[in-house]
């Protein structure tokens, strides 16, 4: 019987002979992802971004109430609290809440909130609210998360106008995290272009773009931004404004990458296969896109994956001081311009929740970039 299940272990386990094998005839890529997947850390960041922009995806869908209605009687409500066990000590396997009561202090003018506990709405999955169009294409109904009518359910509890705020992160998600990858798309094709003709052509050419590098890196960047930003005409729509910041933002991310790129192609430009590219007759621009760019892509992808929370952070920077994204469009930094002020903190703490998201986006993605660093070189232990 031992021996059985030994010859079954040995047929399914590859010894050391095939690991061998498998390991020198992988290609490249295939090198990278596993050692990708030995890093922990990025592993999880990835399926905690790839959470995110499922999120940014399908916003109707997580949210529990129309992201822009006012609730009137539930302004500045702090977060429902869930329940197993309800207060004759019976344990439910269903969460439940119990519904807010409004009462104004009149000596502070100041509203608290008390439990009504006469009745408990218990938390349902999958249940009818708001109507939606499902990726802009089919319409339907249907909510991840909800409660038993007539009660309503703020997990993170209401901004000043009664406004659904956990709603209203799960849509400001969408802006946020898409300003982040347009920005970057943007600025990672001028900074390979640019960088590339500097690379490869040398000479005037180079000292020509290298003085603009510098000259654009020397001007601080949050004032450039702010200075941009403020240039955006007041009467564009939100779309307008929309990508406006992603153009600004974009037009001062790429120097970095333009400088990287730029000594990458000075080392490899004189490369045997260059020059064999030269000698079939390829033109410049097909050298630096089809063979010296894809030559270090590994090092490009890091690059990407690093400056994607940059120009996150840049957007809710600019949306924090009103001068980036505009309401009625919803970003994680318009969302914190209701807790600018200490009074506002203090009277509802709950206002800094999409700063959490932020900080949890931001750490993601360098736990991201820190492994794709690691992944860059397969060889190396």
């Amino acid at each position: 019987m031992w021996r059985r299940l030994m010859a079954r272990r040995d047929k399914s386990e590859p010894n050391s002979a095939q690991f061998d094998d498998s390991y020198y005839l992988a290609s490249q890529w295939q090198l990278m992802w596993r050692k990708f997947r030995r890093h922990r850390l990025a592993m999880i960041s990835l399926l905690i971004i790839l959470f995110l922009y499922s999120i940014a995806l399908f916003a109707e869908f997580y949210s529990i109430n129309d992201h822009h209605r006012r609730h009137v009687k539930y302004a500045k409500a702090p977060p429902h609290n869930l329940y197993f066990v309800d207060e004759d000590g019976n344990f439910h396997l269903i969460p439940f809440i119990y519904d807010l009561r409004q009462e104004l202090d009149m000596d502070t003018l100041q509203r608290n909130y008390s439990e009504d506990r006469s009745q408990r709405y218990h938390l349902r999955f999958f249940v009818k609210g708001e109507p939606y169009k499902l990726l802009g294409i089919w319409e339907t109904d249907i909510h991840l998360l909800g409660v038993d009518e007539p009660a309503v359910y703020f997990p993170f509890g209401t901004d000043d106008l009664g406004r659904d705020l956990y709603s209203r992160t799960m849509h400001a998600a969408r802006i946020s995290l898409s300003i982040g990858v347009f920005g970057v798309v943007i600025s990672f094709c001028l900074g390979c272009l640019i960088g590339g003709i500097s690379g490869y052509f040398g000479g005037s050419v180079d000292l020509v773009i290298q003085r603009i590098i510098e000259f654009i890196i020397s001007i601080p960047h949050i004032p450039l931004w702010i200075a941009l930003a403020a240039a955006l005409p007041p009467q564009w729509s939100s779309i307008q404004v929309y990508f406006g910041i992603t153009i600004v933002l974009a037009t001062v991310g790429w120097t970095t990458l333009a400088r990287a790129v730029r000594g990458k192609l000075l080392e490899l430009r004189e490369a045997d296969f260059v020059m064999a590219a030269r000698i079939s007759n390829m033109g410049d621009f097909d050298i630096i896109v089809k063979h010296l760019l894809p030559s270090f892509a590994s090092f490009l992808i890091v690059v990407l994956s690093l400056s994607v929370p940059g120009m996150i952070l840049a957007e809710t920077a600019l949306s924090f001081l009103e001068i980036g994204i505009r309401p009625p469009a919803v970003s994680w930094g318009v969302l914190l311009q209701n807790a600018q002020n200490i009074r506002s903190l203090s009277q509802s703490p709950w206002l800094l929740i999409p700063g959490l998201f932020v900080i949890v986006t931001v750490l993601a993605f360098n736990f991201l970039g820190d492994g794709l660093r690691d992944a860059a070189d397969p060889y190396k232990q």
